[in-house]
């Protein structure tokens, strides 16, 4: 058997190829790129793309919150916000409402 794959050359050919009796694949092109694109330019756009919009979010975002914005000294007195259908075991007020006692 070694003699009829050596006169077929087919060990010769694996040899030859560095150990794989394979043929390598061919490259398989997608229907979307033919060729007319270099892939290196279309990369090299898009992380310029993607910097840019990095730079302009990130200053937009600064700007945006560096902005003053008014603070209110006391919430608005909405009368839903103090609903008692009966008194609390505690006393009048809930457990975590602040009190502020003028003197």
């Amino acid at each position: 058997m070694a003699t009829t794959l050596m006169r077929s050359g087919f060990i010769r050919n694996v040899l030859r190829r560095g150990g794989s009796g394979a043929s390598p694949a061919p490259k398989r092109n997608f229907s979307s790129s033919s060729g007319h694109h270099d892939d290196a330019y279309e990369t090299a756009k898009w992380e310029k793309i993607t910097y840019l919009g990095i730079v302009s979010c990130t200053g937009l975002a600064v700007y945006i919150l560096s902005k003053g914005h008014h603070h209110y000294d006391e919430p608005p007195a909405y009368p839903y916000l103090h609903i008692r259908n009966k008194e609390f075991p505690w006393g009048p007020d809930g457990l975590f409402e602040i009190k502020e006692e003028h003197h």
